[in-house]
């Protein structure tokens, strides 16, 4: 081949190598677009951090987006305490299908939370196998009130009025309803309203 016939050949394969047919640019661009879309899709209610009751590690509560939230304040000393038996049960039956309860540990109410972290977890664990999640204690009423009860607080006009109130959020973040103490986790209607969210 001569020269000048050489010279125009690689010319052109060079050409052809970087040409933006064949850049790698869009990649991590899409890339990009790819990491952000759990975060889009995380509803503002879950827009929040707390410390995990173990370890004091944090806990984005993004993770639980998409999923049916049972939101409920707990408390070691209480009349209504049995009924961490009924939230774990819910959660074994129905958390392979998108349920997941949010245990809140407070001192609100009768100080019937006067344990530490360590403390309020071995008693959850040993008690009543609790393996749901469960968070550092903190206040779900008031102005000092956590951000995620706040949330709570604000989209229905219904505060905690006692240890083991509860919020049902469906799977895009949206409130649902606010059960009062009494309503045991094995209440027909609050399992009906779980039921009916999950199917969604």
């Amino acid at each position: 081949m001569k020269l000048p016939a050489l010279t125009l050949l690689l010319s052109s394969l060079f050409a052809v190598a970087v040409s933006p047919a064949h850049a790698a640019a869009p990649a991590p661009a899409a890339a990009v677009t790819s990491a952000a879309a759990p975060a889009a899709a995380c509803p503002a209610v879950l827009h929040q951090s707390f410390k995990r009751l173990q370890d004091d590690v944090p806990q984005d509560l993004c993770q639980y987006a998409g999923k049916v939230v049972l939101v409920v304040n707990t408390a070691s000393y209480c009349g209504f305490t049995s009924q961490y038996q009924g939230l774990e049960a819910l959660y074994a039956k129905y958390g392979s299908r998108g349920l997941v309860v949010l245990g809140f540990p407070s001192n609100d109410f009768g100080k019937q939370e006067p344990g530490n972290s360590k403390e309020i977890a071995d008693f959850c664990f040993n008690t009543y196998g609790v393996k749901f999640p469960m968070f550092a204690k903190s206040s779900v009423k008031g102005p000092q009130a956590n951000p995620l009860h706040a949330s709570l607080i604000k989209a229905t006009g219904e505060e905690p009025k006692w240890n083991f109130t509860k919020y049902l959020i469906d799977r895009n973040g949206k409130i649902l309803e606010y059960f009062p103490s009494k309503v045991t986790p094995d209440d027909k209607v609050l399992v009906s309203k779980i039921e009916k969210a999950l199917a969604m």
